[in-house]
């Protein structure tokens, strides 16, 4: 997600691009939707029988995919759910890093006979350590703390596959009404965030 991110910013910050604007308004549209809604969106979409992209695979040939009741593809849903939903927010912000980038840099990068890729790789994205270090953290969180799309995609299933921390939270505290070790699991989860926050900071703060 966090490469879809700063591939997309990147594209949509050349000036050469045409209707940049509504590129980038279509890009982020997905943030600002509920997240029942578009959970419920895509079990619709995935289901095994009528499903719209069964449908499509079908017209190409494809044998229907049970998205939803099979370990592999029930992962590849939640991830694609996911990533629909979050890669424009990171995008926006990655973006407005891109955008305060001095001009001066690219022009010295020029003179000094490095193409698009070292260009990108030398400037664009030292510069965009801060920005990256900032999304990283909070999609890090963000990813901890998934639940509403599993739940209303798979539950957690099939065979716990899709089963997160906050989820196994859920259960435990309110279909088996354990608080004590619900309390434990939150708990521990703070501190697990905690420390991948710390690492994330740290070796992204490096300079290389």
């Amino acid at each position: 997600m966090m490469a879809l991110a700063v591939g997309l910013a990147y594209l949509l910050n050349q000036s050469w691009l045409r209707w940049r604007s509504g590129f980038r308004l279509l890009t982020f549209l997905p943030a600002v939707t509920t997240l029942v809604a578009y959970a419920v969106v895509f079990r619709v979409l995935l289901a095994t029988d009528g499903g719209a992209v069964n449908q499509m695979l079908g017209v190409l040939g494809v044998a229907p995919i049970d998205w939803l009741n099979n370990e592999w593809w029930a992962r590849v849903s939640v991830i694609a759910a996911v990533t629909w939903r979050w890669t424009g927010y990171n995008m926006v912000i990655i973006l407005a890093g891109l955008q305060s980038i001095p001009p001066e840099l690219y022009e010295a990068a020029k003179v000094d006979g490095a193409g698009r890729w070292q260009t990108f790789w030398s400037v664009v994205l030292p510069q965009l350590r801060p920005v990256l270090i900032f999304t990283g953290i909070t999609s890090t969180i963000g990813a901890l703390q998934l639940f509403d799309e599993n739940f209303i995609l798979t539950g957690g299933g099939p065979n716990d596959a899709t089963l997160t921390p906050v989820l196994y939270l859920y259960k435990v505290g309110f279909r088996q009404f354990d608080f004590g070790y619900a309390s434990a699991i939150a708990w521990m989860l703070v501190l697990i965030t905690a420390i991948i926050a710390v690492v994330q900071f740290r070796v992204m703060r490096e300079k290389p």
